[in-house]
């Protein structure tokens, strides 16, 4: 996820997307790069409109959300065991049976 925060981080920035870009963000935010994930990323990355991607995907995130929204979950109901109502006599008395 880091590849893909530093790509938006430059984006948001005003700075073109490229490996060395890429790069140097991560090394500024101290993750380990790896090479062919930074290469993977700018590939990906070539010729997209990321302001269309982002419209897109804010557009998706509601709609996907709307049915949990909507929809109160069930409640099943839950087999509770009774409690038995233990006076302090019998308590003690049990208590007893330990000590001997």
């Amino acid at each position: 996820m880091e590849y893909v925060y530093a790509a938006m981080l430059l984006h948001k920035a005003g700075h073109k997307i490229d490996e060395a870009a890429v790069k140097k963000v991560l090394e500024a935010a101290g993750v380990k790069v790896d090479e062919a994930r930074v290469k993977a990323l700018c590939a990906a990355l070539d010729g997209v409109d990321i302001e269309k991607a982002i419209e897109k995907a804010a557009v998706a995130a509601p709609v996907a959300a709307a049915p949990a929204v909507g929809a109160a979950p069930e409640k099943k109901a839950e087999a509770k065991p009774k409690e038995e109502k233990v006076s302090e006599e019998q308590a003690a008395a049990g208590l007893g049976s330990l000590f001997g």
